[in-house]
């Protein structure tokens, strides 16, 4: 019950909402879930992350009758199959399996073709953070997580069956006029799953850009309270306004886009329910909810170097930082240029009907990032990755300002 109080608590501070925003459309449409989705087989790939798992505590409120969670984590495996347990939700008659599986690897492809036919597949896994645009390696894994492992599970998948199945794969708001390469490479993510399912076989493919989850997994928020328990310095860019749901409502939007969307559809929060949030005040309501007073630095020296007496007096260090590191921008947005949102007949819910970019641009993509990556005497760098990538992406405007998000507290 404790921390379930502190879990409202915090997405309260983030969101201003005590409830789902999408409880509604999840309770209107009860019936059409449980019709859509009793009996059915699910296939989760990265469903131990705090998404997929939202997502995964919804479904297992309905009737399916096998729910197979891929993840590379082993330990998040298991906390999700003891949360489950320990909540009561795991029914005796499901096929519930957790596996520590890479889901582009050889070992994931025996799994498929052993498992037989899934009625539904939801794919969580990515590299999602800003962060990744670190360096060359960390750019090319979070391509080949992203785009390339994508491109290649969509053939694996219309490949081992001749039954139709319904695709779900998680986006980014980032992914709308996309100004870093985490937004690009799900941009280029959603022209993948688009363009690449067989639609001979009535493969419906959805997707979902929602705001930043509040208190998820290597969030900033989320560090927020790591860097409570570790008595450091709490970091806020000044002048960024981002938009914020729950985890629970992450776990709803998934579900309605996965199972209920119209092919062709990225689902989005209807923009004048969520509200665009400035990060520095969020930070100072929740150091004084954690029982604290404030204080605020602006040089990262002074804000540790004050750590301990701050917190002897009462009070909590708050450490303003500049937006200037590579690929941010001061707020985030659903609908990209060019795209327009549409009604779908739910309350808080809409949908962008997907674009298509210029033909080949992807196929050309793919190639160009397979070389990147196999070929070890090839220069590469993250200018040649930009270019690539503006040529499915247009509208790319990457950031580069020679900072990265490593070097902030």
């Amino acid at each position: 019950m404790k921390n379930n109080l502190l879990s409202n608590t915090l997405s309260y501070i983030a969101t201003g909402r005590n409830d789902s925003l999408f409880k509604y459309d999840i309770d209107s449409n009860e019936n059409n879930l449980h019709a859509k989705i009793d009996g059915k087989r699910f296939l989760v790939i990265g469903g131990a992350g705090s998404i997929g798992s939202s997502t995964i505590r919804t479904l297992v409120q309905y009737s399916a009758s096998a729910i197979h969670v891929v993840d590379i984590s082993e330990n998040n495996l298991a906390e999700l199959v003891r949360d489950l347990r320990g909540s009561n939700l795991l029914a005796n008659e499901l096929d519930f399996r957790a596996l520590p599986i890479d889901y582009g690897s050889e070992v994931f492809h025996r799994f498929l073709l052993d498992q037989g036919s899934y009625d539904f597949i939801f794919n969580f896994a990515a590299i999602k953070h800003v962060r990744s645009e670190k360096d060359i390696y960390s750019v090319l894994q979070m391509i080949d997580t992203n785009v390339i492992k994508q491109a290649r599970l969509l053939k694996w998948l219309q490949n081992s069956t001749q039954k139709a199945f319904r695709y779900f794969s998680v986006s980014t708001d980032k992914a709308a006029n996309p100004v870093n390469l985490m937004g690009a490479s799900k941009r280029i993510m959603e022209h993948v799953m688009f363009c690449g399912a067989n639609k001979s076989i009535g493969v419906s493919v959805t997707s979902a850009r929602f705001a930043n989850v509040a208190f998820s997994d290597g969030s900033l928020l989320h560090g927020w309270l790591k860097r409570i328990e570790k008595k450091q310095p709490i970091p806020v860019p000044v002048d960024t306004r981002r938009f914020f749901v729950s985890l629970e409502e992450a776990g709803h939007i998934c579900l309605l886009s996965g199972v209920l969307g119209q092919t062709g559809h990225i689902m989005i929060p209807r923009l004048s329910a969520v509200e665009l949030k400035e990060l520095a005040p969020i930070a100072r309501e929740f150091i004084i909810s954690r029982g604290y007073k404030l204080r605020e630095y602006s040089e990262e020296g002074c804000a540790l170097a004050s750590m301990a007496n701050d917190v002897s007096e009462g009070f909590y260090p708050l450490l303003l930082t500049p937006l200037d590191t590579s690929g941010e921008k001061p707020f985030e947005e659903f609908v990209g240029q060019g795209e327009h949102a549409i009604e779908i007949g739910m309350k808080e819910i809409l949908a962008i009907e997907y674009l298509p970019p210029e033909n080949g641009s992807v196929e050309a993509f793919i190639c160009d990032a397979e070389a990147f990556i196999a070929s070890v005497e090839q220069d590469v760098s993250k200018t040649k990755i930009v270019e690539s990538m503006a040529r499915v992406i247009p509208q790319l405007r990457h950031v580069e300002t020679g900072k990265c998000l490593d070097e902030r507290l």
